[in-house]
């Protein structure tokens, strides 16, 4: 196979992060007779100090040209005094807006070797932590108006929350789908009792729960649902959300198991191509100091392969290796206890390929 793959570096731990991802992919590509090739792609605040914008028109029509793209992470204090469509973060909103990206996935599961990083305590560990957010990723808040005036002498901001049926019903049956090869249980969150978005989520997630008998359906508010993730995240197998309660239910998930450094996403629309990433930021303040964690990355990539690319065997020998890796006791500063030996990024992305 011979796959083209656009490459976000990014910024902060971006470059050092992306770097042992790709190693990996070689090895991979060795290891199985694939080819992959890579264009560099300037995103972010990167590509504000190159041109001036986080995501050029060249830069983005090189994503959209690719099978698929991987992405390390942007942004960081030193752009975040820009007006708003200057940000970095901009870029990436544009990146999954142009690509038709309004699904993202991210899924939460403590690694037993590191049970004891997990904040939680043992006997909500024990009860074990394996579920995904599937989050809308294009519509919503973040993609409404924006507005900030001035009125009677005061400054009034507004953003609106827009939704349609259309784009509720496709992110659901991603999710009934999702379900139906996990444990067949989804739950709607949504804020229902206050929101009319999540009202008409709820009778649109209702209806389609009808072509899925098989998966056992529930609905929870938001507010509720953050305080069940950390009181018994046994009970959740797939999640179903809005873009901004997505964005922050998938963060808090992430720290209930034992490293925001672990966590993969994948981020897909009606094709194959798929942007992949690590949910964590920047770390600017780790950045080219061979601290970073690069699981989170590797791990995305191996979701890469998996559902753009129909690679099943060489996404698991991917997660075997770093099974593997975490058995033999290596781990970067954020997964070793106090006092415990740590290795760098670079020294963690050899004790993977090893593995392969």
């Amino acid at each position: 196979m011979e796959k083209h793959i656009a490459v976000i570096r990014g910024d902060g731990i971006g470059p050092e992060i992306v770097e042992q991802t790709l190693r990996v992919l070689d090895r991979i590509g060795r290891k199985y007779g694939h080819t992959f090739t890579y264009t560099d792609v300037a995103m972010g605040g990167c590509a504000i100090d190159q041109y001036g914008d986080p995501l050029p028109q060249s830069q983005l029509d090189a994503c959209l040209a690719a099978d698929s793209v991987l992405l390390g992470a942007v942004g960081g204090p030193k752009w975040e005094g820009l007006p708003g469509d200057k940000r970095p973060e901009k870029g990436l909103l544009r990146l999954r807006s142009a690509m038709g990206l309004y699904a993202n996935s991210r899924p939460a599961r403590l690694w037993p070797q590191l049970a004891d990083a997990s904040p939680l305590k043992q006997s909500i560990v024990d009860k074990g932590i394996d579920f995904i957010v599937v989050r809308e990723l294009i519509g919503g808040v973040y993609f409404g108006q924006h507005t900030t005036r001035t009125v009677d002498g005061e400054v009034r901001a507004e953003d609106t929350m827009p939704y349609s049926e259309g784009e509720i019903r496709r992110i659901g049956r991603i999710g009934f789908e999702t379900a139906r090869k996990r444990r067949k249980k989804l739950c709607c969150v949504d804020k229902a009792n206050v929101l009319d978005t999540s009202r008409l989520w709820r009778r649109v997630l209702e209806e389609l729960a009808k072509d899925y008998p098989d998966v056992a359906f529930s609905e929870m508010f938001v507010d509720n649902a953050a305080m069940q993730i950390v009181r018994d995240p046994s009970q959740f197998d797939v999640i179903v959300t809005e873009n901004m309660f997505g964005d922050i239910l998938s963060d808090e998930a992430s720290m209930i198991t034992g490293s925001i450094g672990m966590i993969p996403s994948s981020s897909l629309g009606e094709g194959s191509r798929g942007l992949y990433e690590p949910i964590h930021g920047s770390a600017p303040d780790i950045a080219g100091q061979d601290k970073a964690n690069p699981i989170g990355t590797i791990l995305s990539a191996a979701m890469m392969l998996r559902y753009s690319f129909s690679l099943e065997e060489e996404a698991k020998a991917i997660e075997n290796a770093v099974n593997a890796a975490l058995n033999a006791g290596v781990r970067t500063a954020d997964l070793a206890a106090p006092g415990a030996a740590s290795v760098g990024c670079r020294a963690m992305g050899d004790a993977v390929i090893v593995r392969l």
